[in-house]
């Protein structure tokens, strides 16, 4: 598996996470793509997040955090910021001391 590949399966995790524990009462549809039981919402912001990774143009990627080309909107932004943030620290809580380290790269 590349970087690519490695870092779309980790926001894609993420976006599964944060769909499952937010967004309980919301239906949602079965995203063989990815995996994945999204709510319409959830399934927008997994696609452009694929997307936007998919057309990162540094080599090698920065963490978003880091990057002095951000390529989300605002609209996506502050949503992925969101997902980030509760599912980094919803596996923190549950044993996933990598997602730590990671955090503080």
């Amino acid at each position: 598996m590349n970087k690519t590949e490695k870092d779309i399966r980790i926001v894609l995790d993420f976006i599964k996470i944060y769909c499952a524990q937010k967004h309980k009462n919301v239906d949602k549809v079965f995203i063989e793509e990815y995996n994945a039981m999204l709510c319409p919402d959830c399934l927008d912001l997994a696609r452009y997040a694929v997307k936007r990774r998919m057309a990162c143009p540094k080599n090698p990627k920065p963490p978003c955090k880091k990057c002095d080309t951000p390529c989300y909107s605002p609209k996506f932004k502050g949503k992925i910021r969101e997902v980030m943030k509760f599912s980094g620290i919803y596996l923190i809580k549950r044993g996933r001391l990598d997602y730590l380290l990671h955090y503080f790269k």
